[in-house]
């Protein structure tokens, strides 16, 4: 029988196949000139799992439970951004890029004195999918401090912190206020109809307050269905090395860790300059 033989009203579509392969919707078939009603139920039960992520509220007592379990030897900070509540974070974009004034004070200095410059600050941050970040942040940190204290060079954290209603922007006012010579950002990412679940990471070197995206680097869709926890970690760390090396981040770091995958199957030549 042929792949566009009809069964049961339903014309089938041949690209089927590759389904396997992606989660994008590409061969659905057609019943008429609709979808399916398999496939039509599909993409409500994707858009409703995409809302749900948005506006599902963290679990930020379980989340700091599970975080305190990685034995980082680091305090948690629970912050909160300057947006209030979930629909004003929806509305108010630059709200979610700085901290409260009860957050800020939390993170200044008990005393006078200047506090001491480490490595890396870590912010987990909701950001548009609270699930992504439930749970997802807690395994990639685990994968990403065994390497940190598996590495040649010695790295030195900053308490981590705990976001609430945040932006990735964000990150520049806590790795600025902690005195850290970078600053990494988890967040929930916009959520697409086939990944609800997808981690972000915004590496930033030289964190203030009043930077752009173009000063940061970014790797995203980290999850089980995406990008595995241990391969992000591995990236991560290539440009951890990196941005310390060289003072900078952003579009003038490139990440090389796929290098010598090109250079094991023969390279490619660049037309322009060969």
């Amino acid at each position: 029988m042929s792949d566009a033989t009809p069964t049961h009203g339903v014309i089938d579509n041949p690209w089927h196949r590759l389904r396997e392969f992606t989660d994008a919707r590409i061969g659905l078939g057609r019943a008429g000139t609709s979808l399916p009603t398999r496939r039509s139920l599909e993409f409500q039960l994707a858009h409703a799992r995409a809302q749900d992520a948005v506006h599902l509220p963290l679990d930020v007592e379980a989340l700091c439970h599970d975080l305190d379990g990685l034995k980082t030897g680091q305090s948690i900070h629970r912050l909160h951004s300057q947006a209030a509540d979930r629909e004003t974070y929806l509305q108010r974009p630059d709200l979610g890029r700085r901290l409260d004034e009860a957050s800020r004070e939390r993170l200044a200095e008990a005393d006078d004195a200047p506090r001491p410059a480490v490595d890396l600050a870590i912010a987990v941050v909701d950001g548009l999918s609270s699930l992504a970040v439930q749970q997802n942040a807690p395994p990639f940190l685990e994968a990403l401090t065994r390497r940190l204290a598996e590495d040649d060079q010695d790295w030195s954290l900053a308490p981590l912190t705990v976001v609430e209603q945040g932006r990735v922007a964000i990150g520049d006012e806590i790795g600025e206020s902690l005195n850290a010579r970078a600053v990494l950002v988890l967040i929930g990412e916009r959520p697409g109809l086939s990944s609800p679940d997808s981690l972000g990471l915004y590496l930033t070197w030289g964190p203030r307050v009043g930077l752009n995206d173009a000063a940061r680097n970014c790797i995203s869709n980290v999850r089980p269905a995406g990008f595995v926890f241990d391969e992000a970690s591995h990236r991560l760390m290539y440009l951890l090395r990196e941005a310390r090396a060289r003072g900078l981040s952003g579009v003038q770091l490139k990440d090389r860790t796929q290098d010598d995958v090109i250079a094991s199957s023969g390279g490619f030549q660049n037309f322009l300059t060969s």
